[in-house]
């Protein structure tokens, strides 16, 4: 047993290692985007993205979600670095966020994620497929006047998800990024379809690195023999180079103590942590349901690994990490199996940003942008829409409104309101299942057939009202545990006042049902 312990994290490690460079590519230029429109230094967010992967992917106790900055706090931290006096202050703020997380897990806050439907989880993923494809299109082309990673309806270019396509087009286009993506996804279908007859060698060869190689190589076909189509550095990858280990290591920045009495960034501490927290709850719930192996994750403890990840990065002048669906899907969709993917990703960011930064900056981002599409199709197969539909209006109608309004607006206002449609079709459907009520001459039976609630007053009342004089009714609580205060007190009212109508009124319940202050009706 002690021996299968040790050897637990390297068990599947030849699904794990190649899923993992699979996310190092997806998440290298998400790391550099997210900062970039997060108004944070470039390194910033590649500080996060390690300390995501080895720090958090240690810690967590999920197999399967990846850890990073997110697209969903970018508005969040720019205001926070915007307020705050420095952006030292600011990485205090963080560290603050990371200390508030780890306090919500000892409490066990993560438990509302269990009240999260499944109808709004299953829209997320598949809202986040759609803004994947419509949003790398630009990236594809060669357009890339939004950051990577950005999932916003409104875009900083002043045009939104949809009339930013349509610009596109009258720009000057690249050429060569056309090529490169669409033989990019062409082959990326190919690979992934079953078809191709794969060697040994060929199954631990991520489709995704052979796209990443093929790009870099084609550019630099294009730059010696057709120059024309030769993709210019600003649709390549950009990671900060250092000259000097001095120069590398002046990148780092440290949290400010001194700012410690500054209440606004205890506020900024605060909101950080509380919108993280709730990402990071919403997105390993939805990573679990992508998990093959249907594996739950531990919410307080998922909570307590993203606050330390949170305080290493903030203390190494990182912005904020959580579990991120984009790097998780990757994951999971390259067949990844445990965590060691997510700590491996961290470490190819760690070493590659290091030793080889130059090799990287020769990756264009429309080889990326097609790696990222193939992703969002996963997530957003047309079948999936035909499966939801099957299962009623009930749960398709909470889903669809959740891909509608993460498209229109952001993850987290798109899933707020989700989850208030979801609730008025659970509340619609506890509503009129609850009770029925059945007639045979002048016998009546009415039958509980859940607890009761508030909710259920007005129907309650109005079956009663139904009830004429000089009846016999059987009110059948056999099938209830609790009635709340105001249903009671109906009940107890038509009992007080049936004998004066002549009714007779019999109850039935559980032996061993709790008392739900429902009076027996008073002996002839």
């Amino acid at each position: 047993m002690a021996q299968r312990r040790h050897n637990g994290l390297f068990a599947h490690w030849r699904q794990d290692l190649p899923a993992s460079l699979v996310v190092f590519l997806v998440a290298l230029p998400l790391c550099l985007g997210i900062a970039l429109a997060s108004g944070a230094p470039l390194f910033a967010g590649l500080i996060a993205g390690i300390a995501g992967g080895l720090v958090v992917g240690a810690l967590s106790q999920s197999p399967l979600s990846v850890s990073g900055p997110a697209a969903g706090l970018a508005v969040v931290v720019l205001s926070a670095i915007q307020s705050l006096p420095s952006y030292q202050a600011f990485l205090l703020a963080v560290v603050l966020a990371g200390l508030l997380q780890i306090l919500l897990g000892v409490a066990r806050a993560g438990l509302v994620s269990n009240y999260f439907p499944s109808a709004v989880i299953k829209g997320m993923l598949s809202a986040i497929g759609i803004i994947l494809i419509l949003k790398q299109i630009p990236h594809a082309v060669g357009y890339d006047a939004n950051y990577e990673g950005d999932e916003s309806f409104w875009q900083a270019d002043g045009y939104n998800t949809f009339s930013g396509l349509i610009h596109l087009f009258r720009e000057a286009l690249s050429p060569g990024a056309v090529i490169i993506s669409v033989l990019s996804l062409v082959f990326l279908f190919w690979w992934e379809s079953g078809r191709v007859k794969k060697s040994p060698w060929m199954k631990l060869m991520p489709g995704p690195l052979v796209v990443v190689a093929f790009g870099i190589l084609g550019n630099l076909v294009f730059q010696q023999f057709a120059p024309a189509l030769a993709i210019g550095s600003e649709h390549l990858v950009s990671v900060p180079i250092a000259a000097s280990a001095s120069e590398f290591l002046a990148q780092f920045s440290f949290p400010d103590f001194s700012q410690a009495t500054n209440k606004d960034v205890w506020l900024a501490g605060l909101t950080l942590g509380l919108v993280a927290s709730v990402e990071t709850l919403l997105n390993i719930e939805a990573v679990d349901k992508l998990d093959p192996l249907r594996r739950n994750t531990p919410p307080n403890r998922e909570l307590m690994a993203q606050g330390a990840g949170n305080i290493v990065s903030g203390m190494l002048g990182g912005i904020p990490v959580t579990s991120v669906i984009v790097r998780s899907s990757a994951n999971v969709n390259s067949g990844a199996v445990s965590k060691l993917s997510a700590i491996a990703h961290g470490a190819l960011l760690l070493v590659c940003v290091v030793a080889i930064p130059a090799v990287l900056n020769l990756i264009p981002l429309s080889a990326l942008a097609a790696v990222l599409i193939s992703i969002g199709y996963k997530l957003a197969k047309p079948e999936i829409f035909v499966r939801k539909y099957r299962k009623g209006l009930a749960h398709f109608i909470p889903f669809v409104v959740t891909i509608l309004a993460i498209l229109f607006t952001d993850l987290l206002v798109g899933v707020c309101i989700g989850l208030m449609v979801g609730a008025f079709f659970v509340v619609r459907q506890n509503y009129h299942s609850a009770i029925s009520m059945y007639q045979d001459g002048n016998n009546y039976l009415l039958r509980f057939k859940k607890d009761l609630s508030f909710i259920h007053k007005f129907e309650l009342k109005g079956y009663l009202s139904q009830i004429p004089e000089e009846s016999n009714v059987l009110i059948d609580l056999s099938m209830v545990s609790f009635v709340d205060l105001d249903n009671a007190e109906i009940l107890n009212d038509f009992i007080a006042t049936a004998k004066d109508k002549g009714i007779q009124v019999n109850l039935k319940r559980l032996a061993y049902a709790p008392d739900f202050l429902i009076k027996e009706p008073a002996k002839s």
